[in-house]
């Protein structure tokens, strides 16, 4: 049996509910049609609780927002401000999500949940890196935004998550310079699919691209006769990456025009080969 103060209690929140839902309806944004004046922050606050619990985002970021407005140097709106974030961020409506994350670290940098605000900013660009086609400036800012979390907040609970972030990130970035590279070798643009794969290998070796990136660069190179580069590549494959399908491809391809894989000559690859023998390129 419910107690009298029980009852009392749930029957107060629906009021509440009521109250604050004014005419709004299910098919839009609920925003009461009373001036919001009239409620404290913390019953404000719960019906953007409630909002949340039914998905309806938009409606819980509303009611977020009018805490930070009309409260704004409360307690309350510190805690509004986080959740609003986090309410966009669900919505999808990530350049508000990160609005909203950014005044909380601008207002808010020594607090607890500086931490979350800054993932929060990080993941408003993470999560439309696929996107972005070939456009690459947000993996970019998430990148960056990423190492700030990695960086500034290195004790937190989001610390390790966005350090996996930032690596599939990094390599999404590799995968970007690799398909362009394939377009161009599949078009004969071999100059142009070279350099595509030189910056794989130069400033993406950690990647899971690198050893392809080897094999197309053998392939570029004996294309257009430059044999000692395309060897080049082919011992850098059999020194770091013996054991993939890549070496095994690039091997078969040398072989088949007499060359072996060894490193000739002294072209950029080359240094990368000696660096790669003595274990400062890995």
């Amino acid at each position: 049996m419910i107690g009298m103060g029980a009852a009392a209690k749930t029957i107060g929140a629906v009021l509440l509910v009521a109250a604050l839902s004014g005419c709004g309806g299910d098919g839009g944004a609920a925003k009461s049609s009373q001036p919001l004046e009239g409620f404290t922050p913390e019953q404000i606050y719960e019906r953007g609780e409630f909002e949340m619990e039914r998905n309806r985002t938009e409606d819980a970021a509303f009611y977020f927002s009018e805490i930070e407005r009309l409260y704004p140097y409360s307690s309350w709106a510190k805690q509004a401000l986080i959740m609003q974030a986090y309410a966009y961020h669900l919505g999808r409506d990530y350049e508000d999500s990160r609005a909203a994350a950014q005044r909380y670290i601008d207002f808010y940098p020594t607090e607890e949940d500086a931490a979350y605000a800054q993932y929060l900013l990080a993941l408003s660009y993470y999560d439309q890196i696929d996107e972005v086609g070939r456009d690459q400036g947000l993996t970019f800012q998430a990148l960056q935004s990423l190492r700030t979390v990695i960086e500034v907040y290195p004790d937190s609970e989001y610390t390790s998550s966005a350090i996996l972030k930032f690596d599939l990130a990094f390599d999404h970035l590799a995968g970007k310079e690799m398909e362009i590279g394939r377009y161009y070798l599949r078009k004969g643009h071999y100059t142009s699919a070279v350099n595509r794969f030189r910056v794989v290998v130069e400033d993406f070796q950690t990647t899971s691209h690198t050893a392809e990136a080897l094999h197309r660069l053998v392939e570029a190179y004996l294309s257009l006769g430059l044999v000692a580069e395309a060897q080049t590549a082919g011992a850098i494959l059999g020194h770091n990456y013996q054991s993939t399908e890549w070496y095994e491809d690039s091997f078969k391809l040398l072989t088949q025009n007499g060359l072996k894989m060894r490193n000739v000559g002294n072209n950029w690859l080359s240094q990368i080969y000696r660096q790669s023998i003595k274990g400062e390129w890995l």
